[in-house]
């Protein structure tokens, strides 16, 4: 080979070899009035043969297809400052036409974002939020590069006082360190789909746990106690950093919170989590005791921060990585969500946030639910974890008939799964060294949990035959439907479990939607007198013997006034036409699941439930 060939065959190498250059976006609040959003991605080196967009179809930890690609309006692309067209190949996918011999090729476009929610986008006149993946065009071809994103503040005086958050790191320091617009880094393209941003006027506080600077951010009119709430929120994330193991997996988190009337829910993120509360929920000043409200927010900031752990670097192989076109389907969100949800109260406890009654009265609601819906008596936890983009995600009227949580059940086996390891092996083994074995084996290295690598952890966590016993009773145990004995599996703890009518009032075996005025059926139980009778989900009952219902209030004041086995006469509209029926009333369940300790529990007892709950 001549000398010039060879000085040709090393400069194609190192074109090759280089990296990717990064892929540049930026996104403004262009019209907050209107709700849009401008975005824009520009790609050096774009594909010869014409480069291909596409906008994912869903959020990691909301299992459903959302279609985000239907907010885009305005789409067009520019190569090299003139136009270009775009050729749409699916919902979500466009191709950009052959240039060739184009150094930028640039995608310009508007997002609607008028969605309250965690998922998605939101922007109007006092703030804007957006999750990356409902603004964020991939490019195929360099997922794998690095990404550069400029976010800018609305122009006028809209924006003048507008400040920003979020965990994705600026381009020059650290994250968290300023509430400033400007440039932003991400190594690929799923690490900036995994920092939501939010912006606008909120109310910012700060707390360390274990030497990571947090941050709460608080959008809404509110008159939180923030010292109070940091104080609580400090303890919880230091337990579950310990629990794990220092150093944090993060160097800086974020809480970033949208405070409504009346809402909830979360969603995570490998440094930080959106939420949404309702304005009773938080802490004021000279708030005495821990309301039920608050008590429920708590929780739903650890569930999130858990998944700092669990989900988001310990998760399914079907995640590793993630298809966001498409349903990416494992039988293992019982562990993932199951899991988390067990200790999101337990780390309350642990932590001394709330005391052990607290605790106790927690547990009992979560029993309850699961209790209450004969959905759990056909569907296993691992059928529910693989339908949750077709039936947990989208449930209708006969979800509580057909469907089990896989949350709640969930989070009951991981109950009786530590229950069992801790009084088998006498408190030297429980589901806290599972977690961190799965830590160290794939949180740590990446490497995606297989189908059946939860039950390997047990086994190996266990012991040998202990491991190996309870490895086969979890198999079982999500794979069937039976109840858990969660009586006998507390009675060595001290604690006991009894099952009580929530009250004396018979009942219809149905449930009532809420708001407009009028008594809806929302809900018709399996086996229960308003089935037997015919009685309809979307039905509008209008009377019962003759008296106007209007609220599920009005319902149960007439039935407090009458006894199990009595009949009684529905009046009800069906679409447009007024039917009755007679039903005879039931008596009430055993929905109320009381917790108690033992007043004089033995010191082994003792000591076994202090392994569990702490104090």
């Amino acid at each position: 080979m001549s000398a010039r060939s060879t000085r040709l065959s090393a400069a194609a190498s190192a074109l090759h070899d280089r990296p990717p250059p990064a892929v540049e976006y930026r996104i403004r609040p262009a019209n907050p009035g209107a709700h849009l959003f401008e975005v824009s991605c520009t790609v050096a080196e774009p594909d010869p043969a014409g480069q291909v967009f596409s906008l994912p179809a869903w959020i990691p930890g909301s299992y459903m297809i959302r279609e985000f690609a239907r907010n885009i309006v305005r789409l067009r692309a520019e190569a090299d400052g003139e136009p270009c067209a775009l050729e749409k190949l699916d919902k979500h996918t466009w191709r950009a036409a052959a240039v060739p011999g184009a150094r930028v090729l640039s995608v310009h476009y508007e997002v609607y974002a008028w969605d309250l929610s965690v998922r998605t986008a939101h922007l109007d006149t006092t703030h804007g939020f957006f999750n990356g993946t409902s603004v964020f065009l991939a490019v195929a071809g360099r997922t794998e590069a690095p990404c550069v994103v400029t976010i800018e503040r609305p122009e006028g005086d809209c924006g003048r006082d507008w400040k920003l958050v979020t965990a994705l790191p600026p381009e020059h320091g650290r994250p968290g360190q300023a509430c400033r617009f400007g440039r932003f880094r991400a190594a690929d393209y799923d690490e900036l789909i995994d920092h939501p941003v939010e912006m606008g006027r909120f109310t910012l506080a700060r707390f360390e746990a274990a030497g990571v600077p947090h941050d709460i951010a608080l959008t809404g009119r509110h008159d939180c106690d923030l010292e109070r709430l940091c104080a609580d929120l400090r303890r919880i994330c230091e337990w579950q950093i310990a629990l794990f193991g220092t150093p944090a997996p993060v160097d800086y988190y974020a809480f970033l919170t949208m405070v409504v009337g009346e809402g909830y829910g979360g969603l995570e993120h490998r440094a930080s989590t959106a939420l949404i509360c309702s304005r009773a929920e938080l802490p004021w000043k000279g708030m005495e005791g821990l309301p039920d409200g608050y008590k429920s927010f708590l929780g739903l900031c650890s569930h999130e921060y858990f998944h700092t752990w669990n989900v988001k670097r310990i998760k399914p192989v079907a995640f590793t990585p993630y298809d966001l076109a498409r349903e990416n389907h494992t039988r293992l969100l019982w562990a993932f969500e199951g899991f988390t949800s067990y200790y999101d109260d337990l780390a309350l406890v642990r932590s001394g946030v709330i005391g052990i009654d607290d605790y106790l009265g927690l547990l009992g609601k979560t029993i309850a639910n699961v209790l209450r819906g004969s959905g759990r008596l056909k569907q296993s936890v691992a059928e529910s974890s693989f339908d949750a983009w077709t039936k947990y995600y989208r449930q209708d009227e006969n979800a509580p008939n057909a469907i089990v949580s896989y949350y709640a059940k969930g989070a009951l086996i991981a109950l009786a799964l530590d229950l069992q390891l801790r009084a088998g092996s006498e408190g030297a083994a429980s589901l806290d060294d599972v977690m961190r074995l799965l830590w160290r084996r794939h949180g740590l290295t990446g490497v995606g949990v297989p189908e059946d690598g939860i039950f390997a952890a047990v086994r190996d966590a266990g012991g040998e035959r202990l491991g190996a016993r309870l490895a086969k009773w979890l198999q079982k145990a999500v794979d069937g439907c039976e109840d858990l004995p969660l009586a006998r599996l507390l009675r060595p703890f001290g604690v006991s479990l009894r099952a009580e009518a929530a009250g004396t009032a018979p009942v219809l075996g149905m449930k009532l939607g809420g708001g407009s005025g009028e008594a809806k059926v929302a809900n018709v139980y399996d086996d229960g007198p308003a089935q037997a009778a015919g009685v309809s989900a979307g039905d509008v009952l209008i009377a019962l013997d003759g008296l106007r219902i209007s609220s599920a209030k009005g319902l149960e004041d007439l039935l407090a006034r009458r006894g199990a086995g009595d009949e009684v006469e529905l009046h009800l509209f069906r679409r447009d036409e007024l039917m009755s029926f007679r039903a005879v009333l039931a008596a009430p369940p055993a929905e109320r699941q009381e917790l108690k300790l033992a007043p004089r529990a033995d010191s082994a007892a003792a000591k076994l439930r202090r392994g569990w709950l702490g104090g």
